[in-house]
């Protein structure tokens, strides 16, 4: 190798480090990178199992295509894998079914059984031309590379750096590979040419301008019968990139070929047939090009030493090739190539698109079949690129007219709004009416992109009845899934509405139209709604949906997880969103992944896991402003503020909930304005402030009842219970909570069950019954599920056993309290169960400030108050009513470590005069 000793060197150095690492070499066409890898290989291949594959543009939309090549000669080793990993691959590669696994499920998947291979024999894994490599495999390649430190596994990677590819993001180490030195390229030139005239000597230096490639293939060019013209008809136009004039270079040699030979080669172009580094790769059912001597004699093709089948001797070549073919060439040597992969749904399809111009069914069908299985395996983008086609090619205007709303349906989801209304113009332009896929369409992107609940739920509730009215059957005769859809989106949008009078638009419709409504639909009906008055037993049908429905849209994972939010049983279904959830943010259905993050973070939320909930939400933040989804934004909003809010961050919670509310309150988003009232509510608890609480509380639902379509009323039973009892409202408190014994709350969710036994024990009179609710609260099978409820009603129990019974009945409910909150990180409320702890006689080490800072007003009405003043003669001195007075002394007590106004005088003795926020 001529001209790259310090190239050599940091290769060398790359194969001998005794860790595992990746290196990405990054160059223009022609710079040699093929070589280098070859040298890397060479290298390691005495230590390493050397595993090889090359990017190939004709499969750079087929989903985890590039990821096959890395890991067919492994089959071998993959049923050696645990069942996890070993359904993963057998999902991805079409051996098996079921849900698609996450870019990280599969990254790990990937990791493992690497290692396995490397445990008898380090592995490095070459990887050629990365910048065709599909989005799907390059995303878990990024993955892996970024975790080889400490095994024994190495990638290295060649990207041309005049392409875009998913490898420029992945946070690799690179090497720039560039021209050669005027030194090196003579003597290149001159060890494989020699005897070249001075002039035509200096004439390719000077074209070549250091690139490794152009100093082999233009002297012959030159010779062959061109002396004296001008370098312009050498070489083509002035003025245009390198790689361009090569081609020029090639396609000289191509046009000398006969037609057998072209053809050949065309097809084999067509399919992705190897070039440079891809000799040696497993090819497949990739296309076997035969009788082609004559291209392999003047320098196009090269023998794969493995296979002994041709490979194109470099990516430029295999590009000629296609560039130099007519349409018409084109198009037959796809539609041979789709009939030799007649098996292989989706690359079937690749080829059937460019091969069919005029509309053909058949054609069509093909093209929705793909759709559909790279829907399932993660490639929703893909999917609406062939949807399109299969419209384009269909016979009658209503399977255009579905085919286009099909793509825009998924368009949506996949977060291309714009393209999604472009498809449905489309549609409408070329005579189709206001179709239910349009409307599914329109309202979907009103909803989601501007929070329009009213007009959008208008225009989708008004198609469904024109499909009920159409006829006997009604929609049951609508094409393809658009009335199903149509079901969907009304009850997304009544949901965000949270309307009395929409939903019960919506029951009222979907009731009219029978068993037309599917199963799944009426378990979205019914838990989306009113959890309260018609979430009995959607638990049971919500487990029997999850099992029994096969192959799984990623919406439908979506659809049927928020259900499992209402009813609090989450966590049962989240593995399976984690496992989806990357995938579909980087190359399936973003949209999608958006809401599968919100459900992500809810269970990490109730859970306890708030560190991953911040992250999960600040993640999903930045994906839905940077897609411009503003109700998505504003929900995300929102459960960052709730998250705040538990964690005592009252200023950002406020922040939050002001942001949230100004956006969505002038729009009817009623769901999002009761997260917002949820914030307030959960910040004033945490801050003491017992009487904005309760204002915020019954702005939700009044106390003894719970507001009909109101998702929060359940949701915050303790909070009212709670604040009602801290400001003397105890009829209030009790009225509520036997409300929600009433309902029939324990029955409808393992949540609500614990809620309804704590706030029944919290406002009972009779200490045997109290003691027997509290018991049966906090020994709920399902009551360490939702720890921050838990500790609540732990600290309400050991304040009450404290005046009732004593400190040392009270220390093992307050210490559980305590510890719990500590660990979640609720810090005010960690603050006031150690303050019962210190109170109760335990001595306990303040994990918070010894100098807390009051504010003056807080100051003021504690000097007040430990001046022996009543509630009522602070309010006159100081214009505040005395149910605030008494508020802000709840939050006093925790901050000074104390319970009672009896300790307040020597609890403000130990502050500094100053000691004032």
């Amino acid at each position: 190798m001529v001209g790259r000793d310090s190239e050599q060197e940091v290769l060398s150095a790359f194969v001998a480090a005794t860790e595992g690492q990746a290196l990405v070499l990054r160059g223009e066409a022609g710079m040699g990178k093929s070589a280098l890898l070859d040298h890397t290989a060479g290298l390691a291949a005495q230590q390493h199992r050397v595993i090889r594959a090359a990017g190939v543009e004709a499969e750079s939309q087929l989903p985890f295509s590039g990821l096959h090549q890395f890991l067919y000669p492994l089959f071998s080793f993959v049923d050696r894998l645990d069942d996890a990993h070993r359904k993963a691959f057998d999902v991805v590669f079409g051996r098996g079914g079921g849900t698609p696994p996450s870019v990280m499920t599969l990254g790990i998947a990937v990791l493992d059984l690497l290692s396995l291979v490397a445990s008898r024999q380090p592995v490095l894994l070459v990887l050629d031309d990365g910048q065709w490599l599909d989005a799907s495999s390059t995303e878990v390649c990024g993955f892996v590379g970024r975790r080889l430190t400490g095994s024994s596994m190495k990638l290295v990677v060649g990207l041309r750096s005049d392409v875009r590819s998913g490898f420029d993001s992945a946070a690799l180490p690179e090497f720039a590979v560039t021209a050669l030195s005027e030194k090196a390229s003579e003597q290149l030139l001159d060890l494989r040419h020699p005897g070249l005239a001075p002039r035509m000597r200096r004439l390719v230096l000077d074209e070549a301008r250091g690139n490794p490639l152009a100093l082999l293939e233009l002297p012959p060019h030159v010779r062959a019968g061109r002396a004296g013209r001008t370098p312009q008809e050498l070489f083509g136009y002035t003025g245009v990139p390198l790689p361009l004039r090569l081609q020029h270079v090639y396609g000289t040699r191509i046009a000398s070929l006969g037609d057998a030979v072209r053809t050949e080669l065309l097809r084999g172009a067509l399919d992705g047939v190897g070039a440079g580094t891809a000799a040696g790769l497993p090819q497949g059912s990739r296309y076997r090009m035969r009788d082609v001597d004559e291209a392999a004699a003047c320098g196009l093709l090269d023998d794969d030493p493995l296979s002994g089948d041709f490979v194109f001797r470099h990516p430029l070549v295999r590009s000629t090739v296609v560039q130099m073919a007519t349409p018409n060439e084109r198009r037959a040597a796809h539609a041979a190539l789709a009939r030799v992969h007649h098996a292989d749904v989706e690359r079937r399809a690749t080829h059937v698109a460019a091969a069919t111009v005029d509309p053909d069914a058949r054609a069509a069908a093909a093209l929705e079949e793909a759709a559909e299985s790279a829907t399932r395996r993660g490639g929703a983008v893909t999917a609406v690129t062939w949807l399109t086609r299969a419209a384009e090619l269909s016979e009658t205007q209503e399977e255009r007219s579905r085919l286009l709303g099909d793509a825009a349906f998924v368009a949506g989801h996949a977060g291309l709004l714009d393209q999604a209304q472009k498809l449905v113009r489309t549609g409408a332009a070329s005579g189709a009416a206001e179709s239910p896929a349009s409307v599914v369409t329109s309202a979907y992107v009103a909803l989601y992109e501007d929070g329009d609940v009213r007009s959008s739920h208008r225009q989708v509730l008004a198609a469904i009845e024109s499909l009920r009215e159409s006829g006997p059957g009604g929609g049951a005769h609508e094409p393809g899934e658009a009335p199903a859809r149509l079901v969907n989106l009304l009850l997304a949008i009544s949901q965000y509405a949270g309307d009395e009078v929409l939903w019960r638009r919506t029951h009222e419709l979907l009731g009219s139209l029978g068993d037309l409504v599917p199963a799944e639909s009426r378990i979205y009906e019914d838990t989306w709604s009113d959890v309260v008055r018609r979430g009995g037993g959607a638990a049971e049908r919500l487990e029997r949906a999850f099992t029994g429905l096969r192959d799984l849209e990623p919406w439908d994972i979506t659809r049927l997880s928020v259900s499992a939010y209402h009813v609090d049983t989450l966590s049962r279904f989240r593995p399976q969103l984690q496992r989806t959830v990357d995938r579909e943010v980087e190359t399936g259905a973003v949209a999608t992944g958006m809401t599968m993050l919100h459900l992500i973070m809810l269970d990490q939320i109730a859970v306890g896991d708030w560190d991953e909930a911040r992250r999960t939400g600040q993640r999903c933040l930045d994906l839905t402003t940077s897609h411009g989804h503003a109700l998505f934004t504003h929900q995300t909003r929102a459960y960052l503020g709730l998250l705040a809010a538990l964690r005592g961050e009252v200023e950002q919670a406020r922040r939050l909930q002001a942001a949230v509310d100004a956006w969505a309150r002038p729009r009817g988003v009623g769901f999002l304005t009761q997260i917002a009232d949820a914030i307030g509510t959960t910040a004033a608890l945490g801050e003491g402030d017992y009487e904005a609480a309760y204002l915020h509380a019954i702005g939700i639902t009044p106390p003894g009842t719970f507001a009909p379509y109101v998702h929060q009323a359940s949701r915050t039973l303790l909070d009212l219970v709670e604040a009602a009892l801290h400001t003397g409202r105890s009829a209030q408190a009790r009225r509520h909570a036997l409300a929600a014994e009433e309902a029939g709350l324990a029955n409808v969710s393992p949540r609500l069950a614990l809620l309804t036994y704590g706030t029944l024990a919290m406002t009972a009179t009779d200490t045997t019954q109290a003691e027997s609710l509290y018991e049966r609260a906090t020994t709920h099978p399902d009551a360490d599920r939702f720890p921050f409820e838990l500790a609540r009603i732990h600290l309400a129990h050991g304040i009450r056993l404290r005046h009732a019974q004593g400190s040392t009945v009270a220390r093992p409910s307050l210490t559980a309290a305590a510890e719990t909150f500590e660990r979640l990180g609720a810090t005010a409320w960690a603050e006031r169960a150690t303050a019962e702890l210190r109170a109760s006689g335990r001595a306990v080490h303040a994990s918070v400030s010894p100098l807390p800072t009051l504010t003056w007003q807080e100051r003021r009405i504690a000097d007040l108050a430990a001046g022996g003043l009543t509630n009522k003669e602070i309010g006159a001195r100081m214009h505040l009513s005395p149910r605030t007075v008494s508020s802000h002394l709840y939050r006093v007590f925790p901050k000074l470590g104390i319970t009672s106004r009896a300790a307040l005088r020597d609890a403000l003795s130990r502050l500094p005069g100053d000691q004032v926020g």
